[in-house]
């Protein structure tokens, strides 16, 4: 039989095709090889996916949830899984799809409904938020999240009245959380309900003494009724617990002056890198008395206002701009950024608004432009908690761990009370592969580790040792150099 010029080419083609797919390995071959034995089970793929979250291995766990996806499409909890660990990624717009995808093959699901207007509300789109929530809510009207952000979102919106009443079913569910109940407090302080406010809040603090955002809520109704003292002590209590927070060092300098004690507030607004209004008043700040008191209001929607009335007189003050950058910091980081951003370039030599500027773009997650300018700082000023516990952080969200070791060590020196470092200086060894030195620090970490406060790190702890433990015994891990 002849074979025609074209079909010699054909041939010739299929005997190469045949050839290359006999050297490669198939990609069920490969796959099998990635996953194991597991590879073609959704449901193991998905419980693998679900202890490396639990680990902190984000990206191992996408791995394994993507993978069940693949072998079952039509999986919802691994969709919302998937979501839960892109947004920890800060893989946002992943994260979305992956949280209505999960919404279009579950409906009457409410957990990725309260997800996405989590998600949603972190990318302040507070409208599109509200209505995944209520749809949440729907589907189960008890979904506690849901409930508490709706009432944070009414409150902002200036519907303190309804506000409440998510509040008030929040708090009504069984165990719920101190987060809810300092929402019923807000919210019974936003409709003049203060004495119920105090009730509540001592409620907190009765049950969880170092809860920091009771303690500063309570504070701020204290020194609405000018009962100064009380508020000193709520306010120089939560600063043990968040060490050189400028929100607390501001609230509490503010509170010293109100008092008639302005030697303390200008010790605490010193030692905290920042300046009370009235003090700055008389080094030029343009603004009639009245205006530079609401600045340094206790609450800080009024002293937020006033602040940025009185940049609009004094466009170049660079502790004006601070003290805004501080303010916008949790709820707008990107106008919290440019704010310090602007303070840092009229005050170059300034190494709090370095420090406020660096603090920012941690919050941003923009993390290598932070450490540069906060290695600066450290070299400025070597006894920098804040900038020490800043650069930690942004190394060790880097997966620089090695350098961020010697910071949280440094941390663990100066401040031995933050005993979630002992956490994150287990984790950075475990990742390095250290094995017996992570393992000596997790046992240190549940050693003096509070149930209370550091409960989501105990249980990671707890799922971690049992195969760290094996891999120490069969000699797996990199070995220090001595």
């Amino acid at each position: 039989m002849r074979i025609s010029f074209s079909n010699k080419l054909l041939l010739a083609a299929s005997c190469i095709l045949l050839l290359a797919l006999t050297a490669a390995p198939p990609a069920a071959a490969q796959t099998e090889e990635a996953f194991g034995d597991d590879a073609t089970d959704p449901v193991r793929l998905f419980e693998r996916g679900q202890s490396a979250h639990a680990r902190g291995e984000l990206e191992k766990a996408l791995g394994f949830y993507e993978q069940a996806l693949k072998v079952r499409p039509e999986f919802p909890e691994a969709q919302f899984q998937r979501g839960n660990a892109l947004a920890t990624l800060n893989r946002l717009d992943e994260a979305e799809g992956a949280f209505r995808a999960a919404i279009s093959l579950k409906k009457n699901w409410s957990l990725p409904h309260s997800a996405l207007g989590a998600l949603l509300l972190r990318r302040q789109r507070d409208a599109e938020a509200e209505q995944s929530f209520r749809q949440a809510l729907t589907i189960d009207a008890q979904d506690a999240l849901a409930l508490r952000m709706l009432s944070d979102i009414r409150l902002r919106a200036g519907d303190p009245k309804q506000a409440l009443e998510f509040a008030k079913r929040a708090t009504a569910l069984p165990d719920a959380p101190a987060s809810a109940w300092i929402g019923l407090a807000l919210a019974q302080k936003a409709t003049g309900d203060k004495t119920g406010a105090e009730a509540t809040l001592d409620r907190i603090l009765a049950d969880q003494p170092q809860n920091v955002a009771a303690l500063i809520e309570r504070a701020d109704l204290l020194t609405e009724q000018k009962r100064f003292d009380a508020a000193i002590a709520d306010l120089t209590f939560a600063a043990k617990f968040k060490p050189g927070d400028k929100a607390i060092a501001s609230r509490l300098a503010g509170t010293y002056q109100k008092a008639g004690k302005p030697e303390e507030a200008l010790k605490i607004a010193k030692a905290g890198g920042l300046e009370v209004p009235q003090a700055a008043n008389n080094a030029g700040v343009i603004g009639a008395p009245e205006e530079i008191e609401a600045a340094n209001s206790a609450d800080p929607v009024v002293a937020r206002k006033a602040l940025e009335k009185l940049l609009e007189k004094n466009p170049h003050n660079a502790m004006l701009l601070a003290r805004l950058g501080a303010s916008y910091r949790t709820d707008n980081p990107s106008r919290s950024l440019e704010y310090y951003r602007q303070a840092a370039e009229l005050k170059p030599d300034a190494p709090e608004y370095a420090l406020g500027y660096a603090s920012a773009l941690v919050q941003a997650r923009r993390f290598a432009e932070a450490v540069a300018i906060l290695r600066q700082v450290v070299r400025v000023d070597a006894e920098n908690y804040v900038a020490h516990a800043n650069l930690a952080t942004a190394l060790y969200e880097l997966k620089r761990y090695g350098e961020a070791l010697p910071e949280y060590e440094w941390i663990v020196a100066a401040k031995p009370e933050m005993v979630v470092a002992h956490y994150f200086i287990a984790t950075a060894h475990d990742y390095l592969g250290e094995y017996p030195e992570a393992l000596a620090s997790y046992e240190k970490f549940l050693a003096v580790a509070d149930a209370r406060t550091n409960q989501l790190e105990i249980d990671k702890v707890k799922l971690r040792l049992p195969s760290l433990r094996r891999q120490i015994q069969l000699g797996e891990g990199a070995k220090k150099k001595p």
